[in-house]
């Protein structure tokens, strides 16, 4: 879970525990999110050992107010997952508040019984994460405080942002709803005075950022998932297409051992090769994910994506020739 999540499911922990019966649409006005939101919330708690229960007299939700959590006593497995988090993919990855997470780490290891701290120690030194190259941001705690603060106080914000679809650096209103990270940078979704709609922003494009005095109205019922729909990573484009590709057996099984996307479907052929088939939100992303198999990909489906492929293609032999 996302620290957001993790701090409402808590809140909605403490509210439930309190003997009153909440629905979930009650759930869902308090804490300015969906019904799908509040349900994946409920999912977590009852992951998580939480005995809740539907009271049909009631017509909402409760939880015995005698439960409670058991006190932090964290086991070998628990503890080494926790500082591997912290001590490894944290140092490589653009986490916020980076130096805090590894404080939370000391104070855990220090209060760990002595065989286990030496155990995950020693572990830990044979122990490597390697990520993908990432997009530094100089300014990530600050702007990410500001963003999150923003978000939580409703207030909308004033960005100087540097578009590299528009060349040129823009002056927006924003409304800021969500942040993500999505593989090498972060961003912030939001409501864009200047487009009218709800765009997304890397946020190390963000040139300067002031808290606005002006509140705002919705993006309580803002969820991601619906957002993003069926896009390839993150930029839906308003039309689906049903994508089908060929890969030849050098690649093909290391293709089809990932998942890629939940709409991925796999046919294993006899040959060796493998054929992948997405219904996807748009082409402008997967083009980039399918130039990198180069000559090991061939594209069945739909002849627009061939089509734009084998263009950007011709136009790469071009540019090299000329060298």
């Amino acid at each position: 879970m996302k620290s957001s999540r993790i701090s409402r499911v808590v809140q909605i922990l403490t509210s439930l525990q309190a003997g009153k019966s909440y629905a979930a649409n009650d759930l869902a006005k308090i804490f300015g999110t969906s019904r799908r939101t509040i349900f994946r919330d409920l999912e977590e708690l009852q992951a998580i050992g939480v005995p809740y229960r539907y009271n049909a007299k009631a017509g909402g939700y409760t939880i015995d107010p005698e439960f409670f959590l058991p006190p932090i006593a964290l086991n070998l497995q628990e503890a080494l997952s926790l500082l591997l988090l912290i001590h490894k993919t944290g140092s490589q990855i653009q986490l916020p508040f980076k130096n805090s997470a590894l404080l939370a780490g000391l104070k855990i290891e220090n209060n760990l019984p002595a065989k286990i701290r030496q155990y995950c120690n020693t572990a830990l030194q044979n122990i490597s994460t390697k990520v993908g190259a990432q997009a530094p941001t100089e300014l990530l705690d600050k702007t990410f405080a500001k963003l999150q603060k923003a978000i939580t106080s409703k207030r909308k914000v004033n960005i100087h942002y540097h578009s590299l679809f528009e060349n040129k650096v823009l002056d927006i209103e924003l409304c800021p709803y969500h942040l993500l990270y999505n593989q090498r940078a972060w961003y912030v979704l939001g409501m864009s005075g200047l487009h009218g709609s709800i765009r997304t922003f890397k946020l190390n494009r963000i040139k300067k950022l002031n808290t606005s005095d002006k509140c705002f109205l919705g993006g309580g019922d803002f969820d991601l998932a619906d957002f993003l729909g069926r896009a390839w990573s993150m930029i839906p484009e308003g039309r689906i297409y049903n994508v089908k590709l060929r890969f030849l057996p050098r690649v093909a099984e290391n293709v089809a051992e990932v998942q890629w996307h939940s709409t991925q479907k796999v046919t294993r052929n006899s040959d060796n090769s493998v054929i992948l088939e997405f219904r996807v939100d748009g082409l402008g992303e997967i083009i980039w994910w399918i130039l990198g198999y180069g000559d090991q990909v061939q594209i069945l489906a739909p002849k627009a994506l061939r089509n734009r492929v084998l263009e950007t293609a011709k136009n790469m032999i071009k540019l090299n020739e000329k060298i």
